[in-house]
């Protein structure tokens, strides 16, 4: 019922049963992906809430709707909660209790809000009536808006810098009253033995091990062709292997067993191969499980054990695909309990080739790294294995990299299982029989018992690669760090007051001028070509969602657009608006050419010639709503790589240099690195 409740409130009620999706994946717009990150902290009984910008993307309305909701929760439940916004709309500003107003990393304001615009009032700056109060709070602050609002007409104006409106608060009487409130000391006796939470996660742990149960199993149906493909794949390569190692062409010899010893590590081979999807999938799930790890959501124990176990019936199905195919036609001795003891080893290399890859993915956080060191351990495994090179051969300080393979554990179990079969004991070679002495060729003549210890081995080996697994969930943190992101008008502030005391200390003096202060240059003319464009009657359809058809609409296509007619003209800045989920991106991504689904119908001109998307993309530019972008590259680097590359050639490389240009008001332009003033047309 809460869930239900709380889903209408944020209006994910019509896209309930819709695919979150990603940059790749179509699935809900970005605005209902703002409201879904909101509705799963506030479905909870979480007593204080801090929310960070959770309007942007989202319309005037749905944030008053949002807001209005935390609102009667603060009020009703007596919760705490704190909520940053950026010039929130009039009627959502009215919502609050208190204003937190901050300017350059120092409180300017903490009080009640009534009281704000007399503080400000006291200061000599006065809101006009038709500005609303967040607007008149933000630029209040800045350099560039803060003389309008100046109301001691009789006074000269001098700017007034952040650091004196925090003083003047603190001399205010709401400074007083918030010092004199945190000075008191706190009565633990006046404290609601509901205050705290004295569990660390809501529900038991057997709760939250069929909560992460429920989910794994969700995620694997939904990445079931992953599956059915991977032990689809097994049994057409199992079919190929069996007509290279046919049966009729194999004989009980010693020159065929050599053939029937490559077949078997062929098959450790492959199933070891098979498992490095699972790499893939365990680091595209680790930024979600760190979301929900620090949020106390579930125990990093509670993920890992249903990552286990409901990979097990997918390693029994990819061993018993390949098992099946291979075991008649490549012709191993042909009993029951030997088929079935192949089919254990084999099953049991799969799990710890799957354990392996989730516990260095837990470890490694990135795909990069992981794949690097995913493929180190497979070739270690492969290398001391026991098949490559013999443990004989291996020299004596290396022998002990023999026992720590899990591959060697696979090779001792298959080849004693195959090798001390009736029909190989029947041949004496050289005072043994030929399958002692093939095993003895291979350093792997061990007694028949050996096979029960691989198989513990194997299984010691999966539960530690799965205990690596938990505790690299839990010692590990979300891969990089936390930067500030600084101005560089800010940092030239910085400078400025830490002068007088470097100078003080003893310490060189800066030189704010030459090594803070960004360069100045004019302003650039930009000589775009004009051009119009126009659609008619464009028309949208993509395929209906399966949970769609469950709930009764029938129809094969869903159309996303409506006979959408319109153009866009030169010299005109144009807006689209609508409520989320209205349809924006949707038709700027057909225009663009951004769609890679559907179906597209309707007439889409550029100048009056049909739009070609090869010739379209090379002088248009779209900024999509979903940022992506290298995360190992700096912004300029960016940008000025995207100019390198879309520049003609015949733009020298000093005029490549460019960064990137902010306007400001229209006025003057602000760089950072290199402008260069000979920018073609239509970039």
């Amino acid at each position: 019922m809460q869930t239900d409740y709380i889903m209408k409130i944020m209006g994910l009620d019509i896209c309930a049963d819709v695919l979150v999706g990603d940059a790749m994946r179509r699935g809900i717009s970005g605005g209902e992906k703002k409201r879904l990150t909101t509705g799963e902290m506030i479905v909870g009984p979480s007593k204080a809430l801090f929310m960070d910008e959770i309007s942007t993307g989202l319309d005037s309305s749905t944030t008053f709707q949002i807001v209005s909701c935390l609102q009667q929760l603060a009020h009703i439940s007596e919760s705490t909660i704190l909520v940053s916004l950026l010039q929130p709309a009039p009627e959502t500003y009215q919502l609050f209790d208190d204003i937190i107003l901050m300017a350059e990393g120092q409180i300017v304001y903490h009080g009640p809000k009534s009281c704000i615009m007399s503080f400000f009032e006291s200061c000599g700056f006065k809101c006009p009536g038709r500005k609303g109060d967040a607007d008149f709070l933000q630029e209040v602050l800045s350099k560039k808006d803060q003389r309008q609002y100046w109301s001691r007409t009789e006074e000269g104006y001098n700017f007034v810098t952040v650091d004196q409106f925090c003083d003047k608060f603190k001399a205010s009487q709401s400074g007083q009253n918030l010092a004199g409130e945190l000075s008191k000391p706190y009565d633990e006796s006046k404290g609601h033995k509901n205050a705290l939470s004295f569990s660390i996660y809501s529900l038991s742990k057997w709760d939250l091990v069929k909560a992460c149960f429920a989910r794994e199993l969700l995620l694997m149906k939904r990445n079931a062709f992953i599956y059915i493909t991977k032990a689809i794949q097994l049994g057409l390569i199992a079919a190929i292997t069996g007509t290279v190692f046919l049966r009729t062409h194999m004989g009980v010899d010693r020159i065929h067993a050599n053939y029937y010893m490559s077949s078997l590590f062929y098959a450790l081979l492959l199933l070891m191969v098979n498992g490095f999807p699972e790499l893939a999938m365990a680091i595209n799930r680790l930024p979600v499980f760190y979301k929900q790890r620090d949020y106390y959501f579930y125990p990093a124990w509670a993920y890992a054990i249903p990552s286990f176990i409901l990979k097990i019936p997918v390693s029994l199905v990819e061993s018993v695909a390949w098992t099946s195919i291979s075991y008649y036609l490549i012709g191993y001795t042909p009993e029951a309990s030997r088929f079935f003891s192949q089919l254990l080893i084999l099953f049991l290399i799969h799990t710890v080739t799957l354990s392996k890859f989730r516990c260095v993915a837990s470890y490694c956080q990135t795909m990069v790294v992981a794949s690097i060191c995913g493929t180190l351990t497979f070739l270690v495994m492969l290398l001391f294995g026991g098949f490559i090179i013999p443990r004989a051969l291996l020299p004596n300080w290396l022998k002990w990299g023999f026992w720590l393979s899990p591959l060697s554990y696979g090779e001792i179990g298959l080849t004693g299982n195959e090798f001390l079969a009736p029909r190989w004991l029947e041949i004496t070679l050289s005072g043994a029989t030929l399958g002692k002495r093939i095993l003895m060729d291979q350093a792997l003549d061990f007694s028949s018992y050996f096979y029960w210890i691989s198989v513990g081995a194997l299984i010691g080996f999966t539960l530690l690669f799965n205990v690596g697994f938990a505790i690299g969930l839990t010692i590990k943190n979300i891969p990089g760090s936390s930067r500030a992101i600084i101005s560089r008008n800010k940092l030239a502030t910085f400078g400025e007051r830490n002068q007088d005391k470097d100078t003080e200390n003893g310490m060189p003096k800066l030189q704010a001028e030459t090594a803070l202060t960004p360069n100045r240059t004019g302003r650039m003319v930009l000589p775009f070509t004009p051009l119009t464009i126009s659609f008619q009657d464009v028309n949208y359809y993509v395929d209906t969602p399966a949970e769609m058809r469950k709930h009764g609409y029938m129809e094969r296509k869903l159309q996303l657009l409506h006979n959408i007619t319109g153009a866009f003209q030169p010299g005109v800045l144009s807006a689209l608006m609508g409520v989320t989920g209205a349809g924006k991106t949707t038709l700027l991504d057909v225009l663009a050419g951004r769609k890679t689904g559907g179906v597209i119908e309707g007439d889409i001109r550029i100048g009056g010639y049909p739009k070609i998307q090869q010739t379209f993309a090379r002088i248009s530019g779209y900024c999509e709503q979903t940022d992506v972008h290298s995360p190992q590259i700096t912004v300029g680097e960016s940008v000025a790589y995207s100019a390198w590359l879309r520049l003609p050639p015949e733009i020298d490389s000093k005029a490549r240099n460019v960064s990137y240009i902010c306007f400001c008001n229209g006025t003057r332009a602000t760089n950072t690195q290199t402008y260069t003033s000979s920018v073609p047309k239509n970039l």
